[in-house]
């Protein structure tokens, strides 16, 4: 083999090598660039939410205006608070609603299986027509 091939050789790795390095970091400055869009469109969505307070008196109002939701409404099922407005709600009012929603999912499988097996021909239970 000449010796000239050898420097023939390497100039092709480098090249080579230099090619992938390139493909490499255009690849990289693309996903970088996708994230940075992505983040700002999360920043976007998550901007209309609200801010949260940054002092202890507004944190107050904050909660009493979520407590305020929950006084005269009786069942707040129909409701719909903020989202995030959880984190600020007192825990009396939050395992009310927990407990409310609770049995009237129950009430509604309750409902369809009545409706179910009465379109089926099916004997109802006793349970689900409350003449225990």
């Amino acid at each position: 083999m000449p010796w000239w091939s050898w420097i023939l050789i390497w100039i092709a790795l480098v090249a080579l090598s230099l090619l992938f390095f390139g493909v490499l970091g255009v690849r990289l400055f693309r996903q970088f660039m996708a994230t940075v869009k992505e983040l700002g469109e999360a920043g976007d969505r998550f901007a209309n939410l609200g801010s949260a307070p940054l002092t202890p008196g507004s944190a107050v109002v904050h909660v009493g205006d979520v407590a305020s939701e929950h006084d005269g409404a009786g069942d707040s099922a129909g409701a719909q608070a903020a989202p995030g407005s959880a984190v600020f709600a007192p825990p009396a009012a939050m395992r009310h609603d927990y407990h409310a929603s609770k049995v009237a999912r129950q009430e509604a499988r309750r409902l369809r299986r009545i409706r179910r097996k009465a379109e089926r021909g099916q004997p109802q239970a006793l349970r689900d027509i409350d003449l225990r």
